[in-house]
């Protein structure tokens, strides 16, 4: 199976240590050691399965996750419903029990098939080896069939698959030699229509679930050309991709691009489209509206495919809004060889296992429909070349909107004014007495979270990665943030605060690779090397709060041996979660109840937590030691404390 994962593209692999995954574990660290794979090792499954989840975010291919048996399981949950939300491949390879060991008070012996519900593209229970020599082909078929799931190949929504892998005692023994992976096994898979199946758990859907959110909207249409003359407006939602800059300056339009968008650049940019969607004479105007991606940052952009005159069209991947989502009740047949007669389907790779609802049904990434009012989603959008009025009335449009957003956005500015330099020259001693004067007031200014977004905004180049926390921090940066082409992540999906350092380190991981899988082991690599810090392109910068940091702290750990990579977690510490004051309960609830159950302060000593972690760690109070902080060179990870007030 393994051999058949590498041969298939995949290339990470993260695991958890345990005695009932042992086989599986020293499997990897011998493809880790032939370099075949990547793997990285964890002691706690939930940063395991988020450091996959960034791994998979940076690659677009599926990265392993290997667990023991009983709560390690659980434990991956959070982030596949990050994953299966967010629409990020994974394979979920879980050790168990034989079924017969099931219902016995065995230890560490639980119902592991479905625990994942709806929320994995495949789940298949597999029997624990018997030593039938037909195993080694039915392995790889079902590996084929986990990668297709995991990517989407043939539904358009990729996302977690779960294998849920029964082991018999001995768990291990001698590892045989590996021998190069080159190319797939000539057995495909195909996935053939439901047939009933032993259902031995079920998961019950909420009762509040209605059926239209099993199933996608089905009103997909083909590319399409839109008709000029609406006044139009392009959203960027989470992961739009440069596909929304490209249509939004095509069409000569607003483009309203959240900072995780993938499109915040461009000349139709507007940075502070919350304040004019408010705007009755801009946002009151809206005939239509193009979405991409996932929008998830304010409240008037779904306030505005609300309104009643407002036309939304969503553009979304192909397959992804037509297809009913893939049902959990299939079985597997062995294509023909070419020109062979089709064989006869393998009993053992009917998946009889399988914890299933009726109807059986996985999530695809959500589709953007506020209000399920939504009617219009297509493939793609383009718009034909505007000419006379048409022309005149939209460059109106656009300019209305860019000249008020730039006006909002400077009026909002906290940044000190920058000292003349001029002043610096002059003759006149007065004049060079204030300018260092006003220097150095510019210099000692208290950081605002606006002042420390933009600054990190600032130091993040092209090869760089950033990582945008779910906080109060995303959105300030999302008020003020300016265009500019650079890679940018956050966990939108279902925007939780859990396993955003273990991500950011997947992504990191990735992005920094020094070694490539595949690539022939040499008689000169040492364990030194294995340790070394990547030496890829790039620094991983972190924008998060404090509690943030806190509920994933666990992911600061980096076992003895395991790479390292150039890491910056830049936490704006105001001593618990203020993004609450922003909401309408802070005036009404009383203060010393708020604080406790929503604030909830905490009295962590960050640099001391750094150091039982062994990150670097540097503190900043004023722009100037920012400044330096962020411009440092980065060899490793590091902890950048930014206290602010309230």
């Amino acid at each position: 199976m393994l051999r058949e994962f590498v041969s298939l593209g995949v290339t990470d692999a993260v695991l958890t240590p345990g005695s009932r995954s042992q086989g599986l574990a020293l499997a990897l660290a011998a493809f880790d050691s032939a370099r075949m794979l990547d793997l990285q090792v964890r002691i706690d499954e939930r940063s395991a399965a988020f450091t996959a989840l960034g791994l998979g975010v940076e690659t677009g291919h599926p990265a392993i996750v290997v667990t023991t048996s009983g709560t390690a399981v659980a434990n991956l949950l959070p982030a596949v419903l990050e994953a299966s939300h967010s629409g990020v491949p994974m394979l979920l390879l879980t050790s168990d029990r034989p079924s017969d060991a099931r219902g016995t008070g065995g230890n560490q012996t639980t119902w592991q098939p479905g625990l994942f519900g709806r929320f994995v593209r495949l789940a298949v229970d597999v029997d624990a080896p018997t030593g039938d020599p037909a195993e080694p082909r039915r392995a790889a078929d079902l590996a084929r069939a986990a990668v297709d799931a995991a990517l989407g190949t043939h539904t358009g929504t990729p996302g977690p698959v779960h294998l849920n892998l029964q082991f018999r005692e001995p768990l291990s023994g001698p590892m045989p030699a590996l021998s190069a992976v080159s190319e797939p096994l000539s057995v495909s898979v195909q996935v053939q229509p439901s047939v009933p199946v032993q259902v031995p758990v079920q998961v019950p859907l909420p009762a509040d679930v209605a059926a239209a959110e099993l199933v996608a909207p089905a009103a997909l249409s083909a590319p399409i050309e839109l008709p000029r003359g609406p006044r139009t407006v392009v959203v960027a939602g989470h992961g739009a991709g440069p596909a929304a800059e490209e249509l939004a300056h095509q069409g000569g339009w607003p483009l309203l691009a959240e900072a995780s968008s993938g499109s915040r650049y461009g000349r139709n940019l507007v940075i502070a489209y919350r304040e004019l969607l408010n705007d009755p004479g801009l946002g009151g105007l809206v005939q239509r509206v193009i979405v991409f991606g996932h929008p998830t940052l304010s409240r008037e952009v779904p306030a505005l495919s609300l309104r009643d005159g407002v036309e939304t069209i969503v553009v979304t991947p192909a397959a992804l809004a037509l297809s009913s989502p893939a049902t959990a009740r299939e079985r597997f047949a062995i294509a023909p060889e070419p020109g062979g007669e089709p064989a006869a389907p393998e009993p053992a790779l009917t998946l009889s296992h399988l914890a299933a609802s009726e109807p059986a049904s996985a999530v695809p990434p959500d589709v953007y429909n506020p209000g399920h009012r939504v009617t219009t989603f297509v493939t793609e959008a383009s718009v034909p070349p505007a000419t006379g009025d048409v022309l005149d009335a939209e460059r109106e449009w656009l300019r209305s909107w860019v000249l008020t957003s730039r006006s909002i956005v400077d009026a909002q500015s906290d940044d000190v004014a920058p000292p003349n330099v001029e002043a610096a020259r002059s003759p006149n001693i007065a004049d060079r007495r204030d300018y260092r004067v006003t220097e150095l007031a510019a210099l000692r200014t208290p950081i605002s979270r606006r002042m420390l977004g933009l600054a990190v905004w600032r130091a993040t180049w092209p090869h760089d990665r950033l990582i945008l926390g779910a906080s109060r921090l995303i959105r300030d940066l999302d008020r003020a943030a300016p265009g500019k082409k650079i890679t940018v992540h956050a966990n939108r999906g279902l925007a939780g605060i859990d396993g955003t350092i273990a991500t950011a380190t997947g992504i990191a991981l990735a992005s920094q690779r020094s070694r490539f899988p595949g690539v022939k082991a040499t008689a000169t690599a040492t364990a030194a090397a294995r340790t070394a810090t990547a030496s890829g392109v790039g620094v991983t910068r972190v924008l998060l709060g404090d509690l943030t940091l806190l509920h994933d702290v666990g992911s600061m750990l980096f076992g003895a041996g395991e790479r390292r990579p150039r890491i910056q977690l830049i936490v704006a510490n105001d001593q618990g979660g203020t993004i609450f004051d922003t909401l309408e309960v802070a005036a009404t609830a009383d203060r010393t109840a708020f604080d406790r159950v929503m604030i909830t302060p905490h009295t962590a000593d960050l640099e001391a937590l750094a150091k039982a972690y062994g990150w670097h760690y540097t503190r900043a109070t004023t722009r100037a030691e920012l400044d330096a902080a962020l411009t440092a060179p980065v060899s490793g990870p590091t902890l950048l404390e930014v206290p602010l007030q309230r």
